[in-house]
């Protein structure tokens, strides 16, 4: 397969071990068939770098505590330098940091931030309520990032009223971040879209036996999957095998046009 869009990508510079720079990171991706391509980064924004990478490149913004968390200075810096993807914290997230020294965050334990807050009791924090009407005002992608999935339905459903009309969550079934069968439900009224991808079928087959994505794909619409590898850590495969030998393993699954529409069409229909 050729010419997808891949939710998400890391290079360097990063504080986390890379497989390549950014120097490198277009030739590579292109190499395995990606298009399009979110640059991510957990120290902040990679709106500048995206611009300089040049190509199918899109640069976003994490909102984790090198950046001041719910700032919206940040966000309407990164969104007017082109960042369309805004990702709630990461690393500073508290599910994430609860779930420090499971497997799913073990290649993550020598990088540590501050806490960043999302909820009190349930609820979503006032601090954050600029930020959601930035991503409104911009009609930018807002990304789940490491908060817990309840988290994320709070957030998600504040920012639907606030006028956010994209919604993205990560990795979630990753087992720190509290995932339920019910949220199926909630976030398909949501209108949300699920990323499936490399890293996280690797992480929960390796605890489950089972992919994320043979989970997911059985209880989720398929028009609101779509594709992110979340590769570039180097205990993790490059894009070239890994992108390659995950579709060799997915395609038996879903076949080859669901599959087609969830790394292309999807991922288009969330951009557009």
């Amino acid at each position: 397969m050729s010419g997808f869009i891949d939710f998400h990508v890391h290079s360097g510079p990063s504080l986390m071990p890379r497989h390549h720079d950014d120097h490198e990171i277009r030739q590579v991706v292109e190499g395995a068939g990606v298009e399009r391509f979110v640059l991510k980064a957990h120290e902040g924004s990679t709106a500048e770098r995206a611009i300089l990478v040049g190509g199918g490149a899109i640069g976003s913004i994490v909102l984790n505590s090198p950046v001041g968390g719910a700032n919206p200075d940040a966000v309407a810096v990164a969104s007017q330098l082109g960042a369309r993807v805004i990702w709630m914290p990461t690393i500073s997230a508290e599910a994430h940091l609860r779930g420090s020294g499971r497997p799913e965050t073990s290649v993550l334990q020598h990088l540590t931030f501050n806490p960043v807050p999302v909820c009190r009791d349930g609820v979503l924090l006032e601090e954050w309520y600029d930020v959601l009407d930035l991503v409104a005002r911009d009609d930018r992608v807002l990304a789940s990032g490491h908060i817990a999935i309840d988290e994320a339905v709070e957030v998600f459903t504040e920012a639907r009223r606030r006028g956010v009309q994209r919604f993205l969550v990560n990795h979630p079934l990753l087992g720190h971040l509290g995932w339920r069968r019910e949220h199926f439900a909630v976030l398909a009224e949501l209108g949300a879209y699920i990323e499936v991808g490399v890293l996280a079928d690797q992480v929960e087959a390796s605890v489950t036996g089972h992919t994320a994505t043979s989970v997911i794909a059985a209880g989720y619409p398929e028009e609101l999957l779509v594709f992110g590898s979340d590769l570039g850590h180097r205990s993790f495969p490059d894009a070239d095998p890994g992108i390659a030998d995950w579709v060799a393993a997915t395609e038996p699954l879903l076949g080859a046009r669901r599959l087609n529409r969830i790394m292309t069409v999807n991922g288009e229909e969330l951009l557009s």
